[in-house]
């Protein structure tokens, strides 16, 4: 096998390949003065089983079309199978069509890197389950929740007791839920509306938080207006302390300002995307890598074995 990295998450590519005992592949990726991307190989690739590491988180157009560029370099250069792997699935959230006349961009996304020369996709916490059936190549959805759950027991001293998992929305329930039960916890769900997009307001919290620790359970984070008003309203119905496991720090904006600022002791989130100096430099801000876990999928794909295992 061979592994080729983007430029979207370098450090995380380089865990990767160190997990493996694989070299990454050696190649130029790079921009013309206009922007436009470039890529190289300076391997031989023919016949090869080859994994591009490439996130598309910001810039995602540009990260996207990165990947775009260097799976058709590999197809001109006649690798055996091409295989995307996505730590961070970019246009996620535009599964489906909320109003007339919007795009389903996570489709079109889909069709993209089919056509650019993908054999299959390996991919993290979608934000959708159902993003995998946009794609007519075999994809593979990781589950982070076993290093989330590792975590917690870690920090709580493998102690549950007074434990409350918390979902900050109703769409989110599954992911709590799946949680609750590996820790033996309760569960407690934040009714929120939502007045428009980026916007969010607590309405209520079902569930018995009062006296309890609460840990908030979420794929992505991205203005963080959600999780510290979940934080704000469980603190609100006497919630000892909470904290948050995230998969994906998009943190957008001012959202680690906003984090810093909140009621959260905590925000861990892995390292599907590159931290920002201001995450590096962030008080409350922590993240778990998931580079074993994605690599040992990749090295199963190659081996063709069982990637579903992984979760038993």
């Amino acid at each position: 096998m061979k592994v080729l990295a983007g430029n979207s998450n370098r450090p995380l590519a380089e865990a990767i390949a160190t997990y493996l005992n694989v070299p990454l592949t050696r190649a130029s990726v790079r921009r013309f003065s206009d922007m436009e991307c470039f890529v190289e190989i300076h391997e031989n690739v023919r016949g090869e089983d080859v994994f591009v590491i490439q996130s598309t988180s910001y810039p995602a157009n540009d990260n996207l079309m990165e990947l775009l560029v260097c799976m058709d370099a590999l197809r001109r250069a006649s690798a055996r199978r091409i295989t995307a792997v996505m730590p961070y699935f970019g246009y996620a959230r535009q599964d489906r069509k909320p109003h007339p006349r919007t795009p389903i961009s996570a489709k079109l996304v889909a069709n993209l890197i089919t056509t650019a020369g993908a054999n299959r996709v390996l991919t993290l916490d979608l934000h959708a389950g159902q993003i995998q059936g946009f794609f007519d190549i075999p994809t593979d959805n990781l589950f982070a929740e076993p290093y989330i759950v590792r975590d917690i027991r870690e920090h709580k001293d493998g102690n549950a007791a007074g434990l409350v998992i918390v979902s900050p929305d109703v769409g989110g329930v599954v992911r709590a839920r799946a949680i609750a039960k590996r820790l033996e916890a309760d569960l407690a769900i934040v009714d929120k509306r939502r007045e428009r997009a980026g916007v969010s307001e607590v309405m209520n919290i079902i569930g018995d938080v009062d006296g309890r620790d609460c840990v908030l359970i979420d794929d992505i984070v991205d203005s963080a207006g959600t999780l510290c008003n979940a934080a704000a309203a469980l603190k609100d119905q006497g919630a000892k302390s909470v904290s948050a496991y995230v998969t994906h720090g998009v943190l957008s904006g001012g959202a680690v300002a906003r984090v810093a600022a909140s009621p959260l002791k905590e925000l861990v989130i892995s390292d599907s995307i590159l931290a920002t100096e201001a995450v590096r430099l962030a008080k409350n801000i922590r993240q778990i890598c998931i580079a074993p876990l994605i690599g040992e999928a990749m090295r199963r794909i190659s081996e063709e074995t069982s990637v579903s295992s992984l979760f038993d």
